[in-house]
C-alpha cells in the first residue's frame, strides 16, 4: 500500500539532497522564504522528492534529514497535500475547539510528518489487503495522517493557520528529544510564514501533567519556551482565571504546607522539602520555588548517579595512599577556610591557596576538594558548583544545624546521610509524591487554604489549547519594488443589504498579500483579489467583488498606484442578499452547524473538545462533568438537563 523506502538507500540519495536537521527551515536553507504562506510551501516542495509510488490518492513529498553525521542518523519528513475533496469531513474540529470556528474552510491542507518506524510499518501493512482502489486510498490516508505515533505531525490550512497535532520524544521511542522536535517545528513555522498555530497540550510524564508541573515551576506550560500561550480554556476557563490560578498556586508558602501537613501526620513531605532546601543554593520559599528547583535539578543529575551528603569515611578509597587521619585533617582545614569567607562562593583556586598555608601536600588537597563537593561535614554542607559565566568550579559552606541539629562532629551519622542522598530515581519519586499529595489534594480536601490548590490545579488542567501568533501584523511592503510591482493587503466583507447595512466582522478572512503592477487598474485589483481568495477558500469559488468598501473608487479603469498607498490595507465587498449569506456562512466556515447548540452551566457556548451529553428534550449539549456523569461511566440512554427536569416537575398532575 505505501511503498516508501525508509532506509537511506542509494536511489534516494541520487534523486534528492540530504538536509541538515538542525538547520532545516533557516532562511536560505533550503530556499529563501520571501512570499506568502502558499508561495513558501510551493517553494519548499521544489527541493523535495515526489513520492510517486504512494497510493493514498494525495500528492506526497519527502525530505531526507541528517540528524547526526557520526554516528549516522537520518530521518524522513513527509509533506502531504490534502485537498478538500479528499477530506472525510470538510469542517476542522481543531479549529472549532480552539475558537477558530468562524475561519473559512480552505481548499487544501498540508500535513508535515516526521513518522516513526512503527507508523510507516503500520501503513505498509495495508499493502495488498484492500482490493478496492477507493478503500486503499482511504485506508492509506487514515493510517498515515490519522496515526497517533508520529514523532511530529503538524497540519496547515492554505491560509496559514495550523495545528500541531502531536510531538513524541525519546520517552515515546522517538529518535529525537521533544525540544529538538519543537525547535524544528518552530523554524518551519517561521520559514513558511504561518499565521497562527494551535496545539492541545496533553503532555505528561510518569502520570504527571506537564502543563501543571511547568505552570507551577515556571508560570507557563512546557510549550511556553517556544512562545505558545493561553489560547482557549475548557469548561468556561478564561485567560484571567488561568493566570490567577497560576499565580496563586506558585506563591503558596512552603512553611504553611509543612505546618498543615505535619498536623495531618504526614512527615514525608516536610522531609522532602528540607532535603531540597539543603541542596539548593538559594532559599526555597514558595511551592513554585520548590518545583522549579526539582525540575532543574533533574536535568543536572546524570542517570545512575547521585548528588548528596556522605561522611568523610566515604572519601577514603580502599587503595587510597593517604590515611583517614590525614584526610580528616585536610577536610577540617578546607571547612575552616570556607568559614572565613562568611558563606560566600569562592573559586576552587582560592580555597586551595587558603588551605595550602596549613597543608603542604597539594595532591591531598586536590583529592579532598574533588571528593568533598555537596557533602555534609559536621553542621555544614559543602556546596560545589560550576559558575555558568566563568566556567570555574566554586565552593560555598552552608550551615544546616538549624535543619537537622541532631548531628555533631566531623562525621555525619547514617540517618543524615540517607536524608541528603539524592538520585534521579529518588528525585522522580519525590516529585510524584508531591504531585499526588499536594497538587491532587486527595488526602486533604477541605483543609482551609490547601483546598484552594485543588481548585487552582483544576483550572490549569482545564487549559489545554495553546496558540502562537507567528507573524503578528502583516509585514507590509511600503515601497515600490525594483521590478515596478507593489503589494497591497486585501480582505473581503460579506455584506447583507437586506434590512441593514451591517458588516459580518466575525467571518472576515485574514488579509492576503496581493501583488500588482504599477500600471494596474481598480478592475485589475478586483480580479487579482478574486483569484487569490478563490485559490485559498473552498466556499468562495464563485464569489465576485462588487465594490471596495473603505474607498470611493467609482471608476474601475483608474490606476491603483497613486490612488492607494503602497502596503495599504484594502477591504472589498461581496454583497449577498437575504438568507443567502446565512446559508453560505453555515457551509463555508470551519464550525459544523450540524453539531447542535452547546449551552453548559459552566458558561461554555461552543464545543471545546470535552465529552458532551445532549438533553433528550431540548437537545442542548452540555459537559458530562458538569452534569456530574463520571468519565469512567457511559452516558445514560435517557438524559434530561436540570431546566427540563424542573419544567417536568412543574407540570400539573393528571387525576
Amino acid at each position: 500500500m505505501l511503498n516508501v523506502d525508509i532506509v537511506s538507500n542509494k536511489k534516494r540519495k541520487r534523486c534528492g539532497r540530504i538536509f541538515r536537521f538542525k538547520n532545516f527551515g533557516e532562511d536560505g536553507y533550503p530556499v529563501m522564504f520571501t512570499g506568502a504562506f502558499r508561495e513558501n510551501v510551493n517553494a519548499l516542495l521544489e527541493y523535495a522528492n515526489l513520492e510517486s509510488n504512494v497510493g493514498i490518492g494525495m500528492p506526497m513529498w519527502s525530505f531526507q534529514l541528517e540528524v547526526h553525521h557520526q554516528p549516522p542518523l537520518h530521518i524522513l519528513m513527509f509533506v502531504i497535500e490534502e485537498p478538500i475533496e479528499a477530506s472525510l469531513n470538510r469542517h476542522c474540529k481543531h479549529c472549532q475547539y480552539v475558537g477558530w470556528g468562524n475561519n473559512f474552510i480552505c481548499n487544501k491542507k498540508y500535513h508535515f510528518l516526521l513518522p516513526s518506524k512503527e507508523a510507516l510499518a503500520t501503513c505498509t501493512s495495508c499493502e495488498g489487503c484492500c482490493n478496492d482502489s477507493l478503500t486503499r486510498m482511504n485506508n492509506g490516508k487514515s493510517k498515515l495522517i490519522e496515526f497517533q505515533g508520529h514523532m511530529m505531525h503538524g497540519v496547515f490550512h492554505s491560509n496559514g493557520f495550523g495545528h500541531l497535532l502531536c510531538v513524541n520524544g525519546l520517552e515515546m521511542g522517538s529518535n529525537l528529544a521533544g525540544n529538538q522536535i519543537m525547535d524544528f517545528w518552530n523554524r518551519l513555522c517561521y520559514a513558511l510564514q504561518a499565521r497562527k498555530v494551535s496545539l492541545n497540550d496533553i503532555s505528561h510524564k510518569r502520570g504527571m501533567e506537564l502543563r501543571l508541573m511547568n505552570g507551577i515551576a515556571y508560570g507557563e506550560p512546557w510549550f511556553g519556551r517556544w512562545g505558545y500561550k493561553f489560547g482557549r480554556g475548557c469548561f468556561g476557563v478564561t485567560q484571567s482565571m488561568y493566570q490567577k490560578a497560576i499565580d496563586a498556586i506558585r506563591s503558596m508558602p512552603l512553611y504553611l504546607f509543612i505546618h498543615h501537613i505535619s498536623n495531618n501526620s504526614n512527615h514525608d513531605i516536610p522531609l522532602i522539602c528540607s532535603r531540597y532546601q539543603t541542596l539548593s543554593d538559594q532559599s526555597l520559599v514558595t511551592l513554585g520555588d520548590l518545583f522549579r528547583y526539582m525540575l532543574e535539578l533533574r536535568s543536572r543529575i546524570p542517570c545512575e548517579t547521585n548528588i548528596g551528603s556522605y561522611n568523610t569515611n566515604a572519601l577514603v578509597e580502599t587503595n587510597c595512599r593517604w590515611s583517614p587521619k590525614r584526610i580528616e585533617m585536610a577536610t577540617r582545614v578546607i571547612v575552616e577556610a570556607l568559614k572565613r569567607t562568611e558563606f560566600r562562593w569562592i573559586s576552587r583556586q582560592e580555597v586551595r591557596d587558603a588551605a595550602r598555608v596549613y597543608i603542604g601536600d597539594t595532591g591531598l588537597l586536590d583529592f579532598v576538594l574533588k571528593s568533598l563537593g555537596n557533602h555534609i561535614v559536621g553542621n555544614y554542607l559543602v556546596r560545589r558548583s560550576l559558575n555558568p559565566v566563568t566556567k570555574v568550579l566554586e565552593y560555598c559552606l552552608e550551615d544546616i544545624s538549624n535543619v537537622y541539629p541532631c548531628h555533631e562532629g566531623l562525621v555525619s551519622n547514617n540517618k543524615v546521610k540517607d536524608k541528603y542522598k539524592v538520585t534521579r530515581a529518588q528525585l522522580m519519586k519525590d516529585m510524584v509524591y508531591l504531585y499526588k499529595y499536594i497538587i491532587d489534594q486527595k488526602p486533604m480536601i477541605g483543609s482551609g487554604f490547601l483546598s484552594a490548590i485543588s481548585l487552582a490545579s483544576r483550572i490549569i488542567l482545564d487549559t489545554k489549547y495553546l496558540i502562537k501568533d507567528y507573524i503578528g501584523e502583516v509585514p507590509f511592503q511600503v515601497e515600490l519594488a525594483s521590478d515596478g510591482k507593489f503589494n497591497l493587503y486585501c480582505t473581503i466583507f460579506l455584506r447583507n443589504n437586506v434590512g441593514s447595512n451591517e458588516y459580518f466582522n466575525n467571518i472576515m478572512p485574514p488579509y492576503e498579500c496581493v501583488t500588482l503592477k504599477s500600471s494596474a487598474t481598480i478592475n485589475d485589483l478586483k480580479l487579482e483579489v478574486e483569484k487569490n481568495f478563490k485559490e485559498i477558500y473552498w466556499g468562495l469559488s464563485s464569489f465576485v467583488v462588487e465594490s471596495i468598501g473603505n474607498s470611493n473608487y467609482a471608476n474601475g479603469s483608474e490606476m491603483v498606484f497613486g490612488l492607494v498607498e503602497v502596503g495599504a490595507k484594502i477591504v472589498l465587498e461581496c454583497n449577498w442578499h437575504g438568507d443567502m449569506i446565512i446559508n453560505m456562512i453555515e457551509k463555508i466556515c470551519e464550525s459544523d452547524p450540524n453539531n447542535g447548540i452547546v449551552e453548559c452551566t459552566c458558561g461554555t457556548k461552543e464545543d471545546d473538545g470535552e465529552r458532551l451529553v445532549s438533553c433528550d428534550i431540548c437537545e442542548i449539549w452540555q459537559h458530562t462533568r458538569c452534569a456530574r456523569i463520571p468519565n469512567d461511566e457511559e452516558v445514560p440512554h435517557i438524559f434530561l438537563c436540570k431546566r427540563c427536569e424542573q419544567e417536568i416537575v412543574q407540570f400539573p398532575s393528571f387525576p
